[in-house]
């Protein structure tokens, strides 16, 4: 769509579930992951009589195709779970989270799917990735089971291809998966994290000023973990937020305004830092 939220297209198929977009830098193709490869219909909701959890469908795989739909190309050809791949910002390395190796890591691809490389080994869920915009520099969101009780029940989980996305902290690491470093130590949900063109700050989502941890809102974090931030207020859900190369919009989807439950908008706004 524009700017202006018109001309509004769809460009996948239509078939099975799609999820993460992203654009390549020169805005002449996208990526995104599907599940069309194994049926047409969306893959099965998950069974939530074990609380809120999230699916990890298999058939999920990542594709690139030109803006207007045409010219799809499969770019991760594996049996578990491939999703949430964002581009670096010179178009020549995707990160994305993938299940292949057994555990859900973080791994990066040629644009074209070849040279994969794993930068992660942690056990539990490391997800969600984004590039800084000098390339050098990811922020992603995990959850790393410390207790016995917690690696059983995520293990369990896994094996149902589900997680439970009740807790995560922000992470960043340098782009060649050196350098980890955990930035949030709340155990919230911390997630959707994206860094300031200025390379100090990190925006993300958390519900960690909720008690009942059923709401979300916008937080800014230093590189350094200190100095947290709320961002947002008054609506039931902020997240996905992502600044312009310059720094000056940020961009993110929300509730507020919605006219029905579970509808969702995207919103612009000045960020004055």
């Amino acid at each position: 769509m524009n700017v202006d939220g018109s001309d509004v297209k769809l460009l996948n198929s239509g078939k099975g579930r799609t999820t993460c977009g992203f654009f390549f830098p020169d805005g002449k193709r996208f990526i995104y992951a599907s599940t069309h490869l194994a049926g047409d219909a969306c893959p099965p909701a998950p069974d939530r009589s074990q609380g809120y959890v999230w699916p990890i469908y298999p058939s999920y795989e990542i594709f690139s195709a030109n803006v207007d739909g045409s010219g799809l190309k499969r770019l991760t050809k594996n049996r578990g779970y491939d999703a949430e791949g964002t581009i670096s910002p010179d178009g020549r390395k995707i990160v994305f989270t993938s299940m292949r190796a057994g555990d859900l890591d973080i791994y990066t691809m040629n644009s074209d799917g070849n040279g994969i490389k794993r930068l992660n080994s942690e056990k539990g869920y490391d997800g969600g990735p984004f590039f800084s915009w000098d390339g050098k520099t990811i922020v992603y969101r995990a959850y790393h089971p410390k207790t016995q009780d917690e690696l059983m029940e995520y293990e369990s989980l896994l094996k149902q291809n589900l997680i439970k996305p009740t807790r995560a902290e922000i992470f960043m690491m340098s782009a060649d998966g050196s350098n980890k470093r955990q930035l949030t130590n709340n155990g919230a949900a911390n997630w959707a994290p994206f860094l300031h063109p200025n390379k100090r700050q990190i925006i993300f989502s958390s519900n960690v000023h909720d008690p009942d941890r059923r709401s979300f809102s916008l937080y800014l974090i230093n590189v350094d973990g200190t100095g947290l931030e709320r961002v947002t207020y008054g609506a039931r859900f902020d997240s996905f937020p992502m600044f312009s190369r310059d720094g000056k919009k940020l961009m993110f989807a929300s509730t507020r305004n919605g006219k029905e439950p579970r509808e969702f908008n995207i919103f612009i706004a000045d960020w004055t830092p």
